[in-house]
């Protein structure tokens, strides 16, 4: 049986709604990454295809993982299950309408026009963001009233979706940092949009990096965003490379050492999210930081390896001097 095959059999056992979801993103970003070269029309200087192409990988992704999790629940089964095909159907329509409004060569985010896309944009985003941040905290909540595998893996669930939903809190409070006032840009169609907000902070959209299109002249809420939402990935990939390492160094088969530089790495990953918050709502590009940043970072970096160092030499001393032996 190869890799293939036994990732069928054991995807058979996931959360089929958030699979299903997954396999449309996944479809989205192919077909998107086709559209990108395919139709020349561009919006602030972006493919009109290139925003959904982004939120059908980052989507996709973020919908497995849940997939994956969620019947590994040992309490709350029922309602994870409820609560991830409630996220399937709320996604599915808060991406399908950034597709619907890339299709007419127009903004999704910020668009206050009148007319029947711009209309029916609104509509969908009004209803469907606000499940995708609740039914994250809900998954939150119920990875704290239990442990779903070893205590490695729990703190790096726990911790990734806490920092997932604190992604999206941020993004709803940056937004306001952004500010209210209205502009006014030019579709794809040549046509006038009014936008209230931006993804920008202290510069609206526009002046973007390569394929992340994030700001290089101000502020920029999706990163912060992105790092967020992204983090439960990351500590798992840890305490993958972990659990292989274990089985060459005996000092990593103790689930609480796995498990403490998990925390590390943990503590490192939320203060880097914590500095690109507070440097975003400053209007600061995340390619010019200034002092106070590079020092706030430098500091995360420090107590992030000393707790990482910590815990490998308390491991690795015979368990006769180890503290409390």
């Amino acid at each position: 049986m190869n890799g293939l095959t036994r990732f069928g059999h054991a995807v058979r056992g996931w959360h089929r709604p958030l699979v299903v979801h997954a396999v449309l993103m996944f479809g989205l970003a192919v077909f998107a990454a086709v559209a990108v070269f395919a139709d020349d029309r561009r919006l602030l200087g972006e493919p009109i295809w290139a925003k959904p192409m982004k939120f059908g990988v980052a989507m996709g992704i973020y919908s497995l993982t849940l997939a994956w999790l969620l019947p590994r629940l040992t309490k709350g089964r029922r309602t994870g299950w409820w609560v991830g095909t409630v996220f399937a159907f709320a996604g599915v329509a808060d991406v399908g309408a950034v597709v619907w409004a890339a299709a007419h060569g127009t903004f999704s985010h910020f668009n206050e026009n009148t007319d029947g896309v711009a209309r029916t944009v609104q509509t969908v985003f009004s209803f469907g963001i606000m499940p995708l941040i609740l039914t994250t905290l809900v998954i939150a909540m119920l990875l704290l009233i239990q442990r779903t595998g070893d205590r490695a893996l729990t703190r790096a669930l726990r911790g990734g979706l806490g920092l997932a939903f604190a992604s999206m809190a941020v993004a709803f409070w940056l937004v306001g940092v952004s500010g209210s006032a209205t502009r006014t840009e030019v579709d794809a169609n040549g046509q006038t949009v009014s936008l209230v907000g931006a993804h920008g902070v202290g510069d609206p959209d526009g002046h973007g990096m390569f394929l992340t299109n994030w700001s290089t002249t101000g502020g920029d809420l999706r990163v912060p965003h992105f790092v967020g939402l992204h983090a439960v990935q990351v500590l798992l990939a840890v305490v993958v490379v972990l659990s292989l390492l274990a089985k060459r160094r005996a000092w990593l088969r103790d689930e609480g050492v796995r498990a403490r530089i998990v925390g590390a790495v943990l503590f490192g990953y939320a203060g880097v999210f914590a500095v690109l918050s507070w440097q975003a709502s400053r209007g600061q590009s995340v390619l010019h930081p200034d002092g106070a940043t590079i020092t706030a970072f430098a500091a995360i970096a420090v107590l992030t390896a000393v707790g990482a160092v910590a815990a490998v030499t308390n491991a690795r001393r015979p368990l006769s001097v180890r503290p409390g032996s």
